[in-house]
């Protein structure tokens, strides 16, 4: 009788650090704070689009890549939440339920979960799987976001991707890119 061999589970950078639920749980807060401080660091330009450019996506990219799938999900839910509920850590200090950018939180929400189950799969190993992972992740938010932007402004699709994802680019291409750096980087620092 041959024996069927049971695949190891893949694990993400969090599932490395000792604990349990005490550890996800300030993992899961850690990653909204993150969040909530890249926020911060915010360029509005009204003339460009509504949306406020940040370094946002960078870190909802690596919440969910170092976090995983449930813990990523749960951490930028615990962000829209309590952004909505009225802590000002949304950009420039905001919150609230609503406006043309609120689409793009929620996009945070999935694209941290989408990222964090390709995480969990391997595809943070290498710089090239790590772009391409936070490329897909990055697709998603913007999707979301846009859509949401075209409904809250009430214009066509290709006025909100005008406004919505085209100014944002080249800014989000050079975020991956230097958010890819960190996940391969630290996976080669434990491998020693």
């Amino acid at each position: 009788m041959s024996s069927v061999a049971v695949p190891a589970r893949r694990l993400v950078l969090a599932d490395l650090l000792p604990g349990s639920l005490a550890r996800d749980a300030a993992l899961v807060a850690g990653g909204a704070g993150l969040t909530g401080l890249a926020a911060q660091a915010s360029v509005h330009i009204a003339s460009l689009t509504p949306v406020p450019f940040t370094l946002q996506t960078a870190a909802v990219l690596l919440v969910g890549g170092a976090l995983g799938s449930i813990r990523g999900l749960l951490s930028m839910s615990l962000y829209l939440l309590a952004g909505g509920a009225g802590v000002p850590w949304f950009a420039q200090h905001t919150h609230g339920w609503g406006g043309p950018s609120f689409g793009y939180i929620i996009g945070f929400v999935v694209a941290a979960g989408l990222v964090g189950e390709l995480a969990r799969r391997g595809h943070d190993r290498t710089l090239l799987s790590t772009i391409g992972l936070f490329a897909v992740g990055d697709a998603v938010l913007l999707a979301i976001g846009t859509l949401w932007l075209a409904a809250d402004l009430h214009v066509s699709a290709a006025k909100a991707i005008s406004l919505g994802v085209t100014p944002f680019l080249i800014g989000d291409m050079i975020k991956l890119g230097v958010a890819a750096l960190v996940l391969p980087s630290a996976w080669r620092l434990l491998d020693r």
